[in-house]
């Protein structure tokens, strides 16, 4: 249930205490072991589960809060107090398990914005003014105006632009762009972003406590803390309910007593109604179809990280989807080819060529066209004179004759853009000696089965999702009429996602942002419901969201909404069933005496029946329920 990194938790290892003793006192207590052997371990499990929330609800009386920890603190020490020990800390286990699971949601969330804050360099190389040499300062300390050196593979220290020197930077962890961003003076660069094979000197134009990746940590810290509405309406009811419980408890001891009746008998009745007023069923209720739901989806790749995750996901009725690393692969290929009339080439050939000039170089654009060479078979000539210039490209001697490959911005910059662009694919043009021969075109390829589960999604939630990026406009749209998506909205940085998210959740939608890198966490975090793709996914981006999909398998997905859904209805059902027990059994103790074996008899029984109903969901039927096409919401 914890793992060693959690288990360090106080609120963690009094719950594990706590669950463990009560799983040594059940046995030999149903074996009808002597009361000397099962009596000391169920008082331990008291002790390790009540102490801290009972102590809890006693600070919070004294600013006159009732807390319902404390009532079933209370409720338990009642059940002991009549003989029905075990009850009470059946309770006391449930509840202590719930505050350690909020403990550690509370913990991962704190440990995934230091990690984030990780990502900006502790310091930065300055050039001092007048070209009086250069100093390592720490980042926190650099100001609007200062210039730095950013040498080849190093972090950028602070948001700003370039002032001269040319590079690529690679600002996915920001924009969630696949491919390297070239950059040369006048463009802009954001701290924490990693600088390629040129150097630059660039002018900070803001201060490192206002820089993108620091505005990131503080929409996660500000989404982390915000309440749901769900959570503030339980809050209330938690405190009607409390007092409610109290003041009957109380009126059904005093009055009688003050009426003349018996001490035993009154006090027998109070506890009667303790336990049968109990929400040990309603609490059932609720966690075993959640629970097994999550256990069910975890077997299929999809990690929710708590109970009211899949509670949330039930809830969903709109969807939005990052692009590079979501929908797609997350690295570039070969997606066409474009050889130019009179250059007597065909595809492969064009190929060839630029893949024997792009062999020497490590830029991710030349591993795609390196690797589709490959795997076309396609032998490729030796090439000598190598050279790179950052954010232009190669240039090579192939047998004899001087091969350039580049980006046709640099290399032809009197040429308009091709068609192959303006569809969205990056393009790299070839050139031999001096004349252009043909075009390359790169794209992120949609994962399997992105247009089906982009169906799915838009059958469940009665509309087709949105696809938020940081890429441009072109590719964006190419990707989405592939997939079946019409509206989408590119060139985002990762607070034009979150206030895209938090536009659509002030419209009353419950969202379903997908994503996997750093630039999606602050969405991830504002969303009614946020999921990492497991393996592509940062670090930040699996601790923030509320679910991660583990094998990155996009058609789980929708499979795993209509799980939730089904874990939504069987918590109806339950809670139907549970209220009803309630109301009968204290209805009955109120108006009628009711036997305390038959009043425990029933509050057990509806904890049994509750339990079971719940446990449906782990067969492995119920997950190919879910999986199976769905009409819609």
């Amino acid at each position: 249930m914890f793992t060693s990194t959690y288990v360090r938790l106080p609120e963690a290892r009094w719950a594990l205490a706590a669950l463990l003793l009560f799983l040594l006192a059940l046995p030999t207590h149903l074996l009808g072991a002597p009361a000397w052997l099962w009596g000391p371990l169920y008082a331990a499990t008291y002790v390790c589960g009540g102490w801290e929330p009972g102590w809890e609800g006693l600070k919070a009386l004294r600013e006159k809060t009732l807390d319902v920890d404390l009532l079933m603190v209370v409720a338990a020490l009642g059940a002991a107090a009549i003989g029905q020990v075990l009850d009470g800390a059946l309770l006391i286990v449930i509840f202590a398990t719930s505050g350690a699971l909020e403990a550690i949601a509370t913990h991962r969330t704190a440990e995934s914005v230091r990690g984030l804050l990780d990502l900006a360099p502790a310091t930065a190389t300055r050039l001092r003014p007048g070209g009086d040499g250069e100093e390592t300062v720490p980042a926190d300390r650099l100001a609007i105006g200062d210039t730095l050196l950013i040498r080849p593979g190093e972090r950028i220290g602070a948001d700003g632009l370039v002032l001269s020197g040319e590079s690529e930077a690679d600002q996915a962890t920001i924009t969630g762009e696949p491919l390297p961003a070239a950059k040369a003076p006048g463009d802009e660069v954001f701290a924490g972003t990693v600088n390629g094979t040129g150097a630059l000197r660039v002018r900070v134009t803001r201060d490192p406590a206002d820089s993108v990746i620091a505005r990131i940590v503080k929409m996660v810290e500000d989404a982390s803390r915000t309440k749901a509405p769900t959570q503030l309406f339980i809050e209330k009811i938690e405190q009607r309910y409390s007092w409610a419980m109290v003041t009957a408890t109380l009126a059904l001891f005093l009055i009688p007593l003050a009426l003349g009746a018996a001490l035993d008998a009154t006090l027998l009745r109070a506890m009667t109604f303790m336990i049968v007023a109990s929400p040990c069923a309603v609490v059932l209720a609720t966690m075993p179809p959640l629970l097994s739901a999550i256990a069910n989806a975890g077997r299929h790749g999809v990690l929710a990280k708590s109970a009211v995750v899949m509670e949330r996901l039930a809830q969903v009725d709109a969807v939005a989807l990052d692009k590079t690393g979501t929908l797609t692969e997350g690295t570039p290929r070969v997606t066409a080819l474009r050889p130019l009339p009179g250059s007597g080439l065909d595809e492969d050939a064009l190929l060839a060529l630029a893949a024997a000039a792009e062999h020497p170089s490590e830029h991710p654009l030349a591993r795609a066209i390196t690797a589709a060479a490959r795997e076309r078979g396609l032998v490729l000539a030796d090439a000598t004179a190598f050279s790179s210039a950052p954010g232009t490209g190669v240039t090579a001697t192939v047998k004899g004759q001087e091969i350039r490959v580049g980006a046709p911005a640099r290399l032809l910059p009197d040429d308009d853009p091709t068609e192959l662009e303006k569809e969205g694919h990056t393009v790299v043009v070839v050139l031999r000696d001096g004349d252009p021969v043909g075009y390359l075109g790169l794209a992120d390829r949609p994962r399997p089965g992105a247009a089906a589960t982009v169906a799915a999604l838009t059958a469940h939630t009665g509309r087709p999702p949105v696809l938020l990026t940081g890429d441009n406009a072109p590719a964006a749209r190419r990707l989405a009429d592939e997939v079946g998506i019409t509206e989408v909205r590119a060139g985002l940085l990762p607070q034009d996602k979150a206030a895209a998210v938090r536009e659509w959740e002030s419209a009353g939608r419950k969202v379903l942002l997908v994503g996997d890198g750093v630039n999606d966490a602050p969405a991830l975090a504002a969303a009614h419901t946020g999921v990492a793709m497991g393996r592509a996914g940062s670090d930040l981006a699996l601790e923030t969201a509320d679910a991660v999909v583990v094998r990155d398998e996009l058609a789980t997905l929708p499979a795993v909404l209509h799980l939730a859904r089904r874990a939504r209805r069987l918590v109806i059902q339950n809670l139907v069933i549970a209220g009803t027990f309630i109301a009968v059994l204290v209805t009955w103790d109120l108006v009628g005496h009711l036997p305390l074996p038959l009043g425990v008899a029933g509050h057990e029984g509806s904890t049994v029946l509750v339990g079971l109903n719940g446990l449906r969901l782990l067969r492995e039927s119920a997950w190919r329920r879910a999986a199976a096409p769905q009409e819609g919401p």
